[in-house]
Order: C-alpha cells, then structure tokens, then sequence
C-alpha cells in the first residue's frame, strides 16, 4: 500500500513537471510551441482514448455492474461543465483584462485537481492500469501548461505573474488531487473503486475525444494524423505487454 501511495505521487508529480515545462517553453520558446503543440495534442488524445477503451472500461465493467452508466456519467459531466464554462467565460473571452484571464484557468485548475484524483484511482487498481492512464495523461500536460499561460497573457498578466499562476493552477493542483483523493481510495471496496475508475475512464475519453481531438483538426497539420496512431499503437503495445 505503501509503494502504490508512492507511485501514484511520483506519478502526479511528473505530471506537474511536464506542466511547469510547457509553462517554460511557450515563455522561452513561444514559435516553437506554437508550431508543434498540435502533435503532442494528437498523441496524446490517441494514447488518452485507446488506453481507456482497451483497459480502463473493461477493468471497471469487471468490479461494477453499473460502470456502463457511471462512464456515460463520467463523460457527460466533463461535457456539462465544459459548456457551463464557456457560457460564463468563453464567449466573453474577448475582453481583455485579468478576471477574464483567471475565470477560465479556474476551470483548468480544477481539470488538473480532477486528474491527481484519477491516479489515485487507477494506480489503486494496478500499477498496470495507473502506469496506461499516466501515459497519456502525462502526454497531454505539456499543452496544457501552454495553454493556461496564454489564457493568462491575453488576460492581461504580466509574464512573471502568468507564469506562477499557470504553475499554480495547472501543474501545482495534480499532486494535490491526489494527495486528497488517496485517503478515501485506499480504503473502498472494489465495486466503489470500480465506479471511480469508470467514472474516470469517461473523463479521459472526453478530454481526448471532445477536447484534445477538435483542436488539432482545426488546426489540420499534414502529420497530425500520423502522430494519433502512434498514441493509439502506444497504447495498444502497453495492453499487449501485460
């Protein structure tokens, strides 16, 4: 129990690194970033959905007989507070100034808490499925902290403010989700475990399906594609390796 504890920790904690360093890139290497951000969302949105199909859903339809709807749950929640977000904040991004800039990083923060909650979940199961849902996880960090520092510059943020506020918001909250999570996982049943594991299964399925995916069709990049099948061939080569 010990060592899952201190997995799951170094686990939440890497992710909080990959933040911090796409909080750093986009700083110091803004073009870059920008020109490559779409592969790392393709990948990772690959690894995110077909690690969640192959292994998380059928690991929680073993411990719960009511995963099928706590994975619609899942899914349908993200989708809910998505939309509840983007008719307070979204469609009045274009003011520029800091409340504006931090209202949506909220959401991110809470994004990123929610995830230090699904390691808790997933490595309490196995490290197996823990290690599956970190690779993609992790994968999908380093945009995000891109992403959650520009919000803040077109806020209005000074760069040295935008860059401990995006640390604090999307990196920082990772291993504190699941430092509080942890506690209450480790002493539940697997039926309960198993409903938390579908409810995250859902979660990932929308961040790389309705969210990761969009984005980089949009952006339509000729290898963009490639890059999605190697996600999804990563995860495959993980299940295949049990």
């Amino acid at each position: 129990m010990t060592s899952t504890f201190w997995t799951a920790l170094a686990a939440s904690s890497l992710a909080a690194l990959v933040t911090t360093l796409g909080i750093f890139a986009v700083r110091r290497f803004e073009t870059w970033t920008r020109a490559k951000i779409v592969y790392f969302i393709s990948y990772a949105a690959g690894v995110l959905i077909a690690a969640s199909f192959l292994h998380l859903v059928p690991e929680s339809f073993e411990m719960n007989p009511h995963a099928a709807a706590l994975l619609l749950a899942g899914f349908a929640g993200m989708h809910f507070l998505h939309r509840f977000l983007c008719a307070f904040v979204c469609e009045r991004h274009h003011l520029i100034q800091p409340g504006i800039g931090i209202v949506p990083v909220l959401g991110i923060g809470f994004h990123s808490f929610i995830d230090g909650m699904v390691y808790a979940v997933t490595y309490q199961v196995s490290l197996f499925t823990g290690t599956l849902a970190a690779v993609g996880m992790v994968l999908h960090e380093f945009p995000e902290g891109i992403v959650t520092y520009l919000l803040l510059i077109h806020g209005g943020f000074k760069p040295r403010t935008a860059l401990w506020t995006a640390f604090a918001a999307a990196a920082l909250t990772t291993p504190l989700g699941m430092l509080a999570a942890y506690p209450f996982i480790s002493r539940i049943d697997a039926p309960l475990l198993g409903a938390l594991l579908s409810l995250s299964a859902g979660m990932l399925v929308y961040v790389g399906a309705t969210h990761l995916l969009p984005e980089a069709e949009h952006q339509r990049k000729p290898w963009a594609w490639l890059t999605f099948g190697v996600g999804v061939l990563t995860a495959i080569g993980i299940v295949l390796s049990e």
